[in-house]
């Protein structure tokens, strides 16, 4: 059944109480806001414990600390791609889970939301929220409550529910409070980090500096680990979709990337930093851990207090998306019951890492093996943004009959599909992980090349179908 534009009185987008709209369509009369309001949106959820993790993570790889940060510069500059593509929000009036069908057909796109989707989704609360159970629960250690399997469980649970209840308020909630949210963030990791910098040892050199192939390979991996965070965001879209049809797509741009990009490097630089000053015995007993022990016990809660704000700010965002996701798919569900069903899987997943799992350990393989998926999803993403120039006509993505715009071939966008799938394999074939290694990483002396070649195999097959009689229909 083709969606029509609801009545204006239907929705209401307040912080006050909670949002009922989920991808439905936002009218001209109900858009609000300004595109730099984006920024501090998206900076609350990229001032995290995980930047400082993964920064730490390459300094475990070997590399030097300016060889780490022109790594962590590098990867930055993709922010680029989740501002591009949030312009489509706007655009459109709906969800990006919608707008999708314009690049995988009515059906496939299903099969897409579905999948990836969710997959990052589920990645990123699962991640976020074990981050917080594994701090909170070792400050609780601190102060005599030591169960290994309830506190942290106990936590997670807590976290969750905060989590879920702003998701389920919603839009306004969250361009309301997270710029509050961003502050506070700045300051309480700038205070870790005034803390930090005594303990960083200047003159740090790999103790066997790598070169060749060993240098070349050591950053191609930690490159993939950074890019899996900026190109997982294909929900941009969902967060500038309530901004006046006119906001140029230049600053919806600009304010979604630095959002994004500016915590990103100084946090990840300052993750980069703590590592040099650690242990073998710091980093076996996890970053999270080395992290409390450096800082006075004044600060110690301070910064667990980030970290929860921190996961909050993210997984709420994550939550929000998912459950227009589970409405993109096609279950008759509100969203706020979508968003309770999101949240207890996420929860479910969170404890079983919990109990199975180290931060360090489970960060690093999740975020590698995303950008099998979120790599070409974004390439593609940006394609058909750059393609269509931003016409995305409402009320068409909505249209699912046969013959309809975006229908294609039996409700399957073949140019679509065709490059998310090659895209991946692509992606497989040139990773460079712990437990997979494809044939061409291996050839290349495990340099891994999984982010360039999957985004471009991905965007040049689309890019090059949609101009075939495959694209018919849909094309722009």
């Amino acid at each position: 059944m083709t969606q029509t534009e609801p009545q204006l009185d239907e929705f209401i987008d307040t912080a006050a109480r909670p949002e009922t709209r989920g991808i439905e369509l936002v009218g001209d009369a109900e858009r609000h806001g300004r595109a730099r309001d984006l920024f501090f949106i998206w900076a609350a959820p990229n001032v995290s414990i995980l930047n400082l993790t993964i920064g730490a993570t390459l300094i475990l790889l070997g590399l030097e600390i300016w060889q780490s940060i022109a790594v962590i510069v590098a990867a930055s500059l993709l922010w680029v791609f989740p501002g591009i593509i949030a312009g489509s929000g706007p655009a459109s009036g709906t969800s990006g889970s919608v707008v999708t069908r314009a690049m995988y057909g009515i059906i496939g796109n299903k099969l897409f939301v579905a999948f990836v989707g969710w997959f990052i989704g589920a990645v990123f609360l699962s991640l976020t929220w074990l981050a917080s159970s594994f701090m909170g629960a070792d400050l609780l250690r601190r102060l005599g409550l030591d169960d290994p399997v309830w506190v942290p469980i106990g936590v997670t649970v807590v976290v969750a529910t905060i989590t879920i209840l702003v998701a389920i308020f919603g839009h306004g909630l969250i361009v309301r409070a997270y710029s509050y949210m961003a502050a506070a963030l700045f300051v309480i990791f700038l205070l870790v980090t005034a803390f930090i910098l005594p303990t960083v040892d200047w003159q740090y050199s790999a103790p066997e500096p790598l070169g060749g192939v060993a240098l070349w390979s050591s950053m191609a991996i930690g490159f993939t680990i950074l890019a899996s965070t900026p190109l997982s965001f294909i929900n941009s879209p969902d967060i500038a979709r309530y901004l006046p049809r006119s906001t140029k797509h230049s600053r919806i741009a600009l304010a979604t990337g630095l959002g994004g990009a500016v915590p990103f490097i100084v946090f990840t630089t300052v993750g980069v930093l703590l590592a040099t000053g650690l242990s073998g015995a710091a980093f076996e007993a996890g970053i999270d851990v080395a992290l409390l022990d450096l800082l006075p016990a004044w600060l110690a809660p301070v910064l667990v207090v980030g970290v929860v704000i921190n996961t909050i700010a993210l997984n709420a965002m994550t939550t929000y998306t998912s459950s227009m996701a589970l409405q993109a798919i096609g279950f008759r569900l509100r969203r706020i019951p979508a968003a309770i069903i999101v949240g207890v899987v996420g929860t479910a997943l969170t404890v079983y890492l919990v109990l199975s799992s180290s931060l360090l350990e489970a960060a690093n393989l999740m975020l590698q093996f995303l950008v099998v998926v979120s790599g070409p999803a974004m390439a593609i993403f940006v394609v058909d943004v750059l393609l269509r120039r931003y016409r995305y006509d409402g009320p068409e993505l909505f249209d699912d009959h046969p013959g309809g715009r975006f229908w294609y071939t039996g409700g399957w966008s073949v140019p679509g599909i065709t490059a998310l799938i090659a895209g991946g394999l692509a992606t497989a074939l040139c990773l460079s992980t712990s437990v997979w290694s494809g044939p061409i990483a291996e050839a290349a002396g495990y340099v891994d090349l999984s982010v360039p070649v999957g985004m471009l195999v991905a965007a040049a097959l689309y890019a090059g179908l949609l101009r075939t009689p495959l694209g018919k229909g849909g094309r722009p």
